[in-house]
């Protein structure tokens, strides 16, 4: 978490006003965050979850994998609050009901044992008894919807809120984003006090789309973008103020433009400049243009050199060609261009990337990269692209 949160008090306010309509017992649309890489969104998520636990609401906090079995999460958390739960007088008349379709829950979508990829791993539960049969064709959307459905109702009894907390959810699959989507409109037509707060980079807009043609009509989805030069120099200047230290004004312009006023980057840069000076009460442009190399190192070896690796060598020839295109965002078609290919022979290179979080399809017909300044570190791993 950054020492001073800037640029975001719309939008805190605003879940703000979600969660407390919500314990006051009035329904509430749930909320997905969309973004590049590096502009807050888990932040914002993170605070939201802190105002959450300050209103009393039950939270639980779920971060998707490549490889997760979304399956698998939400039984271990769907376990722990029914757990807490129960644990209010009102609330054990449901119990039984839940734990039946808990039981199919688990049986049908537990994954055997650890294998390789399987991030989740295996758990087991200690279940009640019951002697209620539920048993129905195995159908994750509809199961889903019922354990949801179960968690809601014994909530409501308890007079208790549940909010989910769901990062990086580009990386649900379609069953899943169906399932979720199912869920969320289920207990918003039945006013069960469960909402849902999720982050993710811009392809979740069609992907839940995709998945479910009214998403747009259960999620609110609040684009996160880089800061406005005003908020900018705020996240600058407020955490220095503890310290009674002051930045010049070309000093705080310098970082705006070598940043693009992007969290993240701020948060990164200033914190090598501090590293770097000497005790101080005012840092200066020469401060700044001192930890320039410094500030691209650290970025280099880490935020982009971890998704770098990730692509295969004909995913790298194909993020060059989007660099050597000249202007991002850039199409398909001239991407193939580049690659003197058809755009037919590297769509599935370009799904793949998509999958893996790399670009995005900005605009129909268009692709960009998901993370900010990707193309400015891709020139400063091939120095040709510059030309």
């Amino acid at each position: 978490m950054p020492a001073y949160l800037a640029g975001r008090d719309t939008q805190i306010e605003e879940a703000r006003t979600i969660l407390t309509s919500l314990v006051s017992g009035y329904p509430q649309q749930s909320i997905i965050y969309t973004g590049l890489r590096g502009v807050g969104k888990t932040v914002l998520l993170n605070k939201v979850e802190e105002i959450a636990d300050q209103l009393g609401i039950y939270c639980e906090h779920l971060e998707i994998k490549e490889k997760s079995n979304f399956a698998a999460q939400i039984a271990t958390i769907s376990y722990r609050l029914i757990t807490k739960l129960s644990m209010f007088g009102n609330a054990k008349d449901f119990a039984n009901k839940f734990w039946a379709a808990f039981k199919h829950f688990t049986l049908t979508y537990t994954p055997p044992g650890n294998t390789p990829g399987n991030e989740s791993g295996t758990f087991t539960f200690e279940l009640p008894d019951s002697d209620i049969n539920f048993q129905v064709p195995s159908n994750f959307p509809d199961d889903l919807t019922e354990i949801f459905l179960e968690l809601g109702k014994i909530a409501a009894s308890a007079k208790k809120t549940i909010c989910f907390f769901i990062d990086e959810v580009q990386y649900l699959g379609k069953e899943d984003l169906e399932g979720l989507a199912n869920a969320i409109h289920r207990i918003n037509q039945k006013r069960l006090p469960i909402v849902v707060f999720a982050a993710g980079l811009p392809k979740i807009l069609k992907d839940f789309g995709d998945a479910k043609s009214y998403s747009e009509r259960l999620f609110k989805f609040v684009s996160i973008d880089s800061l406005n030069s005003e908020s900018a120099r705020l996240a600058i200047t407020e955490p220095a103020t503890a310290f009674q230290v002051t930045y010049t004004s070309d000093a705080i312009e310098k970082i705006l433009q070598i940043t693009g006023c992007y969290p993240y980057f701020i948060q990164e840069y200033c914190n090598i400049i501090w590293s770097n000076v000497d005790n101080t009460t005012t840092i200066t442009i020469d401060d700044v243009l001192s930890s320039e190399s410094d500030f691209y190192h650290r970025l280099d070896q880490s935020f982009f050199r971890v998704r770098y690796n990730r692509c295969s060598e004909r995913e790298l020839d194909f993020i060059y060609a989007m660099v050597r295109c000249g202007e991002l965002p850039c199409t398909i078609s001239n991407v193939a261009k580049q690659l003197n290919t058809a755009s037919s022979s590297i769509s599935p290179i370009r799904g793949n990337l998509i999958r893996k979080g790399i670009i995005y399809s900005s605009h129909y017909g268009e692709i960009d990269f998901t993370v900010p300044h990707f193309d400015a570190y891709l020139k400063r791993v091939d120095p040709s692209l510059r030309k």
